[in-house]
């Protein structure tokens, strides 16, 4: 199972998220809900990144399929935009394949 967690502040500003482990959905190579799962991943951190101009640091575990993020400032009004829609597309993914192989969690901090 893929866990992923969203850290928000008590205001509901984005802090950061962490993605860890394996859907378990396939094989590796066919596991289309992990792939589903990085590319989301993936591309938002890139958008963010590219995009949003966010300062954040990430860091990743391939054997532990580890991915951790935190913004190093309060982030701007872009960031929040794909974070939610990295969130959007992540939901989709659960409700399409069961909460058997991805968990969405949130932690106030």
């Amino acid at each position: 199972m893929t866990k992923i967690l969203v850290r928000k502040t008590s205001t509901g500003a984005y802090t950061g998220f962490t993605c860890i482990g394996h859907s378990g959905f396939a094989q590796a190579g066919n596991d289309i809900v992990c792939a589903s799962i990085s590319v989301l991943v993936i591309n938002a951190i890139n958008s963010i990144e590219q995009f949003a101009k966010e300062k954040m640091s990430v860091i990743t575990n391939e054997e532990e399929g580890l991915i951790d993020v935190r913004f190093a400032n309060p982030v701007n009004e872009k960031t929040t935009l794909l974070m939610d829609s990295l969130l959007l597309g992540l939901r989709e993914v659960k409700e399409q394949y069961g909460s058997k192989y991805l968990k969405l969690q949130f932690e106030e901090v």
